[in-house]
């Protein structure tokens, strides 16, 4: 099977992510969410049996494909950066990580107001203020937190981050650090905000270190991706 290691592989995440709980000191449960991103539909139902019900995609075509495709019960995550003209497919996802400006929090609100139920949603915190990626300066989060906590159509879960490729640890601590404290600035305004969504293949324990509740994984769990 193309995917038969991938139970071992889970396991061995598991007892990383439980180690770094401990040194972390947070006491945090950590959601693996499993990345299929341009794998097949093989790869989501492979996650499904290996105990990973949770599955994150980069792109809103590609997740509704595989949805179609795939039997087993995943809960699907969009982690990638959402178009304002695919807004309205939101309503198909059970968390949506990259809301990275009020346009797109706009968007998203008038799907959950026009479906009669709010969308669960993340904000993207841009800590480094790095120009290639999208998301909030902390900056920018007291007054963007306040807004958004008049709209009904979304409902803030937490706060996504992303740290910028090869960081260093001092860079990726400060980065998931800036995402502890731009969840925070949420909770101040009135929103739960208690879910952080940061840490790849490459960070991850560092990131449940800085006490992460999603770590997004793909490369660790299935591989590289196909080209």
């Amino acid at each position: 099977m193309r995917f038969s290691d991938l139970p071992e592989r889970v396991r061995e995440v598991r007892e990383r992510i439980d180690a770094a709980v401990v040194r972390g000191g947070h006491g945090q449960c950590v959601t693996v969410v499993a990345v299929t991103k341009t794998h097949g539909p093989d790869a989501a139902e492979a996650a499904w049996e290996a105990g990973l019900p949770d599955v994150g995609e980069n792109r809103v075509q590609e997740a509704l494909e595989k949805m179609d495709a795939v039997r087993a019960a995943v809960r699907w995550h969009l982690i990638g950066h959402l178009q304002r003209n695919k807004a309205k497919y939101v309503t198909r996802f059970a968390l949506v990580h990259s809301i990275d400006s009020a346009r797109v929090a706009d968007a998203v609100n008038e799907v959950g107001c026009g479906s009669g139920r709010p969308i669960d949603v993340l904000l993207q915190a841009n800590v480094v203020g790095e120009a290639t990626k999208g998301g909030f300066a902390l900056a920018m989060l007291q007054a963007e937190g306040e807004r958004i906590h008049a709209l009904t159509g979304l409902r803030v879960r937490g706060v996504m981050a992303m740290a910028p490729l090869d960081a260093d640890e001092s860079t990726l601590r400060r980065v998931f650090a800036g995402a502890r404290e731009a969840a925070a600035t949420l909770r101040g305004c009135g929103h739960e905000a208690t879910a952080l969504s940061m840490g790849m293949s490459n960070d991850f324990e560092i990131a449940v270190e800085e006490g992460a509740t999603l770590v997004r994984l793909g490369t660790i769990l299935f591989g590289a991706r196909p080209a």
